[in-house]
């Protein structure tokens, strides 16, 4: 842990209220984004990040900075989340088959040669700019629609990743997959935004 870090935590463990309430304010959000990404209900996915919130509080004496308190938080979340989800039968494990064995091509091979080269550029997106994409609720839509549809162990890497900016090592940490599979799972989730965005720009692809 880091000097501040190591602060926070004592000030934690001292019941300082503020300091839990700046705790909150900054993983609170991104808790209910991977909450959802696993349970996939809003109204459930609040109720396991309020339990995570008293699951801190009870656990933090045996916090020891192994990780960061953030991966620490983020993994006791993934815990309750999936033990909900398994309750409810909707939670499918990483290691299943219908996610790791996922056959279907990140891109459709067709658009590359023999030699696994593009026979057509992928389109340039000067004219969507990322500042004017995410100024257009049309293009929203479309990644909202995407990302709801990968399959769950794609769906919570690509959160961790790109929505919340967690390392690759956090990813690995909170999720308990391997690197590999990490580098596998973020690949193919991108790969089919990225796929329903050039749909989006171009219906003829």
């Amino acid at each position: 842990m880091s000097t501040d870090e190591r602060a926070l935590v004592k000030a934690l463990l001292a019941g300082n209220e503020e300091a839990f309430s700046a705790v909150v304010e900054r993983h609170h959000p991104g808790l209910l984004r991977l909450a959802t990404a696993v349970v996939r209900n809003r109204a459930v996915a609040e109720e396991v990040v309020q339990e995570t919130w008293l699951a801190v509080l009870e656990s933090l004496p045996q916090f020891e900075g192994r990780s960061s308190l953030k991966t620490w938080i983020f993994r006791i979340l993934m815990n309750r989340a999936r033990r909900r989800a398994e309750r409810e039968l909707r939670y499918v494990p990483l290691g299943a088959a219908t996610d790791l064995e996922d056959t279907e091509a990140a891109l459709d091979p067709a658009r590359f040669d023999r030699n696994g080269q593009w026979i057509d550029s992928p389109r340039k997106w000067d004219e969507h700019t990322p500042e004017r994409l995410l100024l257009s609720a049309e293009a929203l839509a479309v990644i909202d629609q995407a990302l709801s549809e990968l399959p769950a162990a794609q769906r919570q890497v690509l959160t961790l990743r790109d929505v919340e900016g967690c390392s690759s090592d956090e990813v690995c940490n909170v999720l308990e997959i391997s690197e590999s599979n990490q580098r596998v799972l973020l690949h193919r989730a991108r790969s089919r935004l990225r796929r329903a965005l050039e749909k989006y720009l171009d219906p003829k692809l």
